[in-house]
């Protein structure tokens, strides 16, 4: 497998000019982490062995939230304009029914716990979203097109991950797929960085079109000014990168980002790094089996990543251009209709095959696999046959690594509207992926000033380990 650059003004083919091995040798340490100083693996008794139970997780960003109504918790019983037009369907967990768009994920449920009473009690996505993703209330909560706010902001999932675990590999700890969850306007959501823990620690974000064999490094192209990394049988980027390592080594005035450039370059011409994102090597039966476009094939490429040793890798729902709702589960209008034509089948299919790839190869039990989206949606359907944003009530669902599977947490009311039982914040989610890893609540990072901060104000979910 090989790499091509795109920029023709590289000419890595031809020569590679120094004034772009200066580019190569400025690589911030915010696109590089050298390894953390902030590692603090947690100690403390396993709880049902579920303490450090799993090695990695796949966290699903389903921007604009999963209906609670035609997913995890149907309201058969209610009123049409509640439970809406689909029915629901047994399980394989004996009293739970789920959505009837779901019939792969229901012959599953035996390895999934499900939170039926999740509240962030924000209804804008933005604010929210930075919820699910730091565990702390955005303020003000329902601020909708929230800007990211670093270095004030809580870092997220991915970014603790990278300042507790990440070290001299190859690959960062933490990776995000196929890009940021965007508002209008392309401002990505806060919430999705290192905030505070400053950007040697924010994810690596790898723009990609895994169907295609596209991936893109914006951390790398800024310092770089190389805006395309593809895969590509034409050119062979690993020589071009070997003689780029003795010129670097030669070169006195980029001596002192010598250290910094080699992890750049390790990255592209390791062999570890290639093979992760060559989804040629799997078969067309797997690639199938996951379905195609962009989100299925991220799924793919996920699980390659932390076969790879990567410890955390989010994958997020991309709009979809020729959809209603842009394609995405924020389905204001004609949310049957999109949940039945598009949302449900795709995630059906990504969501079991992801499970059942990794049960087959004995990564299952050392992968945590989370379904989150921002919020649910409103128990009403509203005039355009859609559902809106609902922050009161919702459904979650994990598997894998330290999960019970299952088991369903948490009762929320006849309408699914507001809980009942059993109510979980979004930093108990984040609490109950820590402990997973191996890390309690308590466990510390610093910020720029050297203060310990605790990982999460949440609770640990023990009715699901």
């Amino acid at each position: 497998m090989t790499f091509q650059l795109t920029d023709r003004e590289t000419r890595l083919c031809d020569g590679l000019p120094r004034r772009e091995l200066l580019r190569v040798g400025g690589i911030s340490l915010g696109a590089l982490s050298l390894g953390s100083l902030l590692a603090q693996r947690g100690a403390g008794a396993p709880r049902r062995g579920s303490f450090g139970r799993a090695k990695s997780v796949i966290l699903f960003g389903l921007m604009g939230g999963t209906p609670q109504h035609e997913t995890w918790d149907p309201k058969p019983d209610a009123p049409a304009e509640i439970r809406g037009e689909f029915g629901v369907i047994d399980s394989a967990t004996p009293g739970l029914r789920v959505g009837e768009l779901m019939p792969r994920t229901a012959k599953m449920s035996d390895k999934i716990a499900v939170l039926r009473a999740v509240v962030s009690g924000d209804n804008s996505h933005s604010s929210s979203g930075y919820q699910m993703l730091t565990g702390m209330p955005h303020q003000p909560l329902n601020r909708e097109s929230a800007l990211p706010k670093p270095p004030n902001d809580w870092p997220s999932m991915g970014a603790l991950v990278r300042a507790l675990r990440d070290g001299p590999g190859r690959l960062p700890a933490s990776i995000t797929l196929p890009e940021h969850i965007w508002n209008d306007g392309n401002f990505p959501w806060p919430g999705q960085d290192a905030g505070f823990l400053g950007r040697r620690n924010d994810p690596w974000l790898i723009h990609c079109h895994p169907q295609e064999g596209r991936f893109d490094f914006p951390g790398l192209a800024r310092a770089v000014d190389m805006p395309s990394l593809r895969f590509d049988q034409r050119r062979r980027l690993l020589d071009q990168m070997n003689t780029a390592y003795d010129r670097l080594e030669a070169d006195a005035v980029v001596s002192n980002y010598t250290l910094h450039a080699r992890k750049a370059l390790d990255l592209l011409t390791g062999s570890q790094a290639r093979a992760a994102f060559d989804l040629g090597q799997e078969t067309e039966e797997t690639r199938a089996r996951y379905g195609k476009g962009r989100f299925a094939q991220s799924c793919l490429l996920a699980r390659r990543l932390v076969e790879s040793g990567v410890c955390l890798v989010q994958v997020n729902w991309t709009r979809i251009k020729g959809y209603e709702n842009q394609g995405g589960w924020d389905t204001h209008k004609k949310h049957c209709e999109s949940l039945k034509k598009l949302l449900m089948p795709r995630m059906d299919q990504c969501f079991t095959a992801l499970l059942e790839d990794l049960e087959q190869r004995g990564l299952l039990d050392e992968t945590l696999v989370v379904w989150i989206g921002e919020f649910g949606h409103t128990p009403k359907i509203n005039a355009n046959a859609g559902r809106d944003h609902w922050g009161h009530s919702f459904s979650l669902a994990l598997a894998g690594g330290g999960i019970r599977g299952g088991t369903v947490h948490g009762i929320s009311d006849a309408h699914a509207a507001y809980p009942v039982d059993g109510v979980v914040r979004p930093r108990d989610v984040i609490a109950t992926v820590f402990h997973c890893l191996g890390y309690p609540p308590h466990a510390e990072v610093h910020d720029p000033l050297g203060r310990p901060l605790a990982i999460t104000r949440g609770k640990v979910i023990d009715a699901i380990l």
